[in-house]
This record gives structure tokens, sequence and C-alpha cells, in this order.
């Protein structure tokens, strides 16, 4: 097939609030050694798109500056050193960007099929939160069938993911939320116990629910105050580990308690990581994850679904915080 040479894509021109993001014509990536040329079908809307529209968050070296970390669609072209069976495949990927656009390169190593049970706009919802989560509490916090774990965000993206692998590994998960309605839909989803952060301490609440023992691990994108909180919530051997840091990149901690209960304090960001080591995570998601997916036992939470040209209202949408799952813009 003859490829065109230009897109739509949504161009974001210089840092500010939702509406500097408008439909611009750009050139059709091509994709390069170990790569393929994805016709984006559906993008993920994530908070580091957020943060990037607003100048406080760069793209790594090499990244495409358009926005977005994950799409679905079909393979259309290949890059040296990627065989011509993937043409014509339904795949979504993790893409360190680029994703708001008619096309989009992807390495193959992040690439995993979309099965007939997933519409694309499902299976672009899926990479970035499912590699995030996966990563971060299932291999850095170790958590494992019989745990117990306290995830903040329950309703967000991350959130949401991880109540439905928790669900599916046998894992007790806490959340916390921003109001009753939230909670609700938390549990609805599956999740253990429901914590409004509004009214309750979290803190008291884990110790209540725990009968005071803690959990086995926290996954925390608040940072600031809510790290020495966190770990207080921690049973002796727990794990925190830090993905973001909305109230602030700096906590002061009591160095005495990490050591005499052998907490671990940890974090990843997982968009500069190498194109080989996310291949290595979505090598073990293939093994252990996607079977699920292809049976129809793990979907994401799809919040609201705009078409690309109103990429705006899906970030202003995000920025509200009334969402409950993923927003994804629809390219068609």
């Amino acid at each position: 097939m003859t490829l065109p040479t230009h897109m739509t894509a949504i161009d974001c021109s210089g840092p500010g609030g939702p509406e500097v993001l408008r439909l611009a014509e750009m050139p059709v990536p091509t994709p390069g050694a170990g790569e393929v040329l994805i016709r984006v079908a559906a993008a993920g809307v994530n908070r580091p798109d957020i943060l990037q529209r607003m100048g406080i968050y760069p793209p790594p070296p090499g990244a495409s500056p358009i926005l977005g970390l994950e799409v679905a669609g079909e393979v259309v072209a290949t890059g040296p050193g990627v065989g011509g069976e993937y043409r014509g495949q339904r795949m979504c990927a993790l893409i360190t960007g680029g994703g708001y656009a008619q096309y989009a390169v992807a390495p193959v190593a992040t690439c995993l099929p979309v099965p007939p049970v997933l519409t694309m706009t499902e299976a672009a919802a899926m990479p970035e939160t499912l590699f995030t989560v996966w990563t971060n509490l299932f291999e850095r916090a170790y958590a494992c069938a019989g745990d117990m774990v306290l995830v903040h965000g329950g309703t967000s993206g991350i959130g949401t993911m991880a109540i439905a692998l928790c669900r599916l590994f046998d894992v007790t998960i806490i959340v916390t939320c921003g109001n009753a309605e939230k909670c609700a839909a938390a549990l609805d989803l599956g999740a253990s116990h429901a914590i409004d952060y509004s009214a309750q301490d979290f803190v008291a609440e884990v110790a209540r629910i725990t009968d005071g023992k803690g959990v086995a691990a926290v996954l925390d994108m608040v940072g600031g105050d809510y790290v020495p909180r966190n770990l207080s919530c921690l049973a002796d051997e727990g794990r925190h580990v830090s993905i973001a840091f909305q109230r602030g990149a700096k906590a002061e901690v009591n160095i005495m308690d990490l050591m005499r209960r052998r907490l671990t304090l940890t974090g990843s960001t997982l968009r500069p990581r190498s194109s080989a080591f996310k291949g290595l995570v979505a090598d073990e998601l293939a093994r252990t994850v996607w079977p699920h997916v292809a049976d129809g036992r793990l979907k994401p939470v799809i919040d609201k679904v705009f078409p690309l040209a109103q990429a705006a209202e899906a970030h202003a949408r995000m920025e509200s915080g009334g969402h409950v799952g993923k927003i994804v813009l629809e390219v068609g």
C-alpha cells in the first residue's frame, strides 16, 4: 500500500492550558530499525501528557514531540530488522511519544497483539497503565497472592488497572479516593476497601483494616507529605514505590524507622527506560497477563472517549479530576 506523506496530528505549540492543543498537518514518521509504523485507531490520554503540555515534563531524547504514550491500530510498515509478517496485524503499543496522530512509530518489542475481544479503543487504554502497574506494584514491590497493598488514586487509570490486576492475582487492594462516589465506584470495580481521603485519615483506616499489621506494599503517585504517612501504613519488610509526586518531590522520612522495620523505599519512571527493558516487560506481560486479556478477563475501565480533534477537551476532563478510568482519543 502507498502511505501518505503527511498526517493529521495534535500540535502542542507551547506550554499552557488545554487550549494550546490544535490540529495540524505533520509528516508521517518513518520506522527505524526494530520499529513498526502503526496507523492509529485510538490513543490513550495519560497524566504525563498533561505535564508535557504544561512544559514541565519534556520528552526524552529522540522521542517524538507529539503527545501520546500508547496507541492501538494496524501495522502498515516495518523498519529494518522487523519481519514483514507484522504488516496488517492489530497491535497496541507503549511508545515514548507520538500517539496523538494518524500514524505513530513504535518499537516492535513494546507491541502486544490486540485480541478479538478488545476494541481498538479498549486496546489503546491498556499499555501505559499495564506496564506501569506491573513493573512497579508486581515487580519492584513484589506484590503476590495473599498480600494486602495500598494504592492511591483508586479511580485513576493507574488505580483502576491496579484493582483489575490485584483481582486477577489474588492480591487484596485498599485504595484511596477523593469522595464517597469515587469510593463506591472503586468498590464496584473490585477494590477490597476504599478510603475517602477527604473525610478519613487513610493511615488510621489502613491500621483499622489490617488490625494494625499494615500492608505489604504502597503504590504512591502523590509524594510530598504522603510519603511518611505511607511508610506508617507498611508492615515490617514493607515496600514503598513512588511513581509520581503530585504533592511535591521532597519528603522527610524517619531513617531509624526504615532501619528498624526493614522497609524498602524505591520508585521508578518508565518513559525514559530503554526499548530493550520495555521489551522484557512486554514479554513478561505476554506470558502472564495477556492470556487473561485474550480470554476477556482483563479489560480497561473507560471513562470517556473523544475524537482526536477534541484533545483539548480530553485534557480538560483529566484535569477536572472527575474521571473514573481511562480517557481515550479515537483517531479513526
